[in-house]
């Protein structure tokens, strides 16, 4: 039997939330807090949910964890269903089971859409369920105080408080930066490993699902098939991903209760709310 001074205390402290547009550097920042605070990490990627695409959707490896417990990773396969309503239900049940650890919950991802249905606890009816991915084309069927909100982009219009257990930090670069951080990374996904994960997921899967449209493997399935050279897959999938920040950007530009830090700074920000 275990002693009563070795059973953690619950965490009662705040919700840490990290966000920011693809390649900004979420998880490294969210990693680097776990390590200091004694912290779990919970993925808010819409790509990161799927089994098998670990190269294509930038999933940190079991190395690049470092040790720190990770959620919202490989929950189901590509084309199985997983919705916005789905995903808060999956983070707040994680967020309530890594405070019963004393540990601090960290969510860290660049899809607007889970991070807003946790923050802005968005409330689902039964037409949720047919919701996918969190894009901005979803059609959705949502009840917020009694007032129904069909579509995506309505969100931002309709939200209420965020709750106060949440403390919001997003990682802001330099449109140029940006751009160069994607090059950057895009050059270094275009790998071996890339092109037999690819390999796998299109005789597995194909092309007929939204998880397959949605990220590098579209390009890679090209360069592959020798309808484009590897710099012009390097190129389209850089200018996809660009785009991808960009809207990003906008939506999460639209809540003033994010404190925007640089990569540098946004760790010691973080510690120094959580010591308040």
């Amino acid at each position: 039997m275990k002693s009563l001074e070795n059973i953690s205390k619950p965490y009662n402290g705040p919700v840490i939330v990290i966000v920011g547009p693809t390649a900004s550097g979420k998880t490294g920042a969210a990693i680097s807090l776990a390590k200091k605070v004694n912290g779990e990490v919970i993925s808010a990627d819409s790509r990161a949910i799927y089994k098998y695409m670990d190269i294509g959707t930038a999933k940190p490896s079991l190395e690049e964890q470092d040790g720190v417990p990770h959620f919202g990773i490989d929950l189901v396969e590509p084309g199985e269903r997983f919705t916005v309503a789905d995903f808060k239900e999956y983070a707040t049940t994680k967020i309530s089971e890594i405070r019963s650890r004393g540990h601090v919950p960290i969510v860290a991802g660049g899809t607007g859409l889970y991070v807003d249905a946790l923050i802005f606890d968005y409330h689902f009816d039964g037409m949720s369920k047919d919701v996918a991915h969190g894009t901005k084309d979803a059609n959705l069927n949502l009840n917020k105080g009694g007032k129904s909100v069909n579509k995506s982009e309505d969100f931002a219009r309709d939200r209420q408080q965020v709750g106060k257990v949440f403390k919001i930090f997003g990682i802001l670069w330099s449109p140029e930066e940006l751009r160069e951080r994607i090059t950057l990374r895009a050059k270094m996904m275009f790998c071996d490993e890339l092109y037999a994960e690819t390999r796998f997921l299109v005789e597995k899967y194909g092309f007929g699902s939204q998880a397959m449209k949605s990220n590098i493997y579209q390009f890679a399935d090209k360069y592959l098939k020798g309808e484009i050279s590897l710099d012009e897959a390097v190129a389209q999938f850089v200018l996809d991903d660009y785009h991808l920040a960009k809207r990003q950007m906008t939506w999460f530009k639209r809540n003033p209760e994010i404190c925007w830090c640089k990569q540098s700074e946004i760790v010691q920000k973080m510690l120094a709310e959580l010591k308040n």
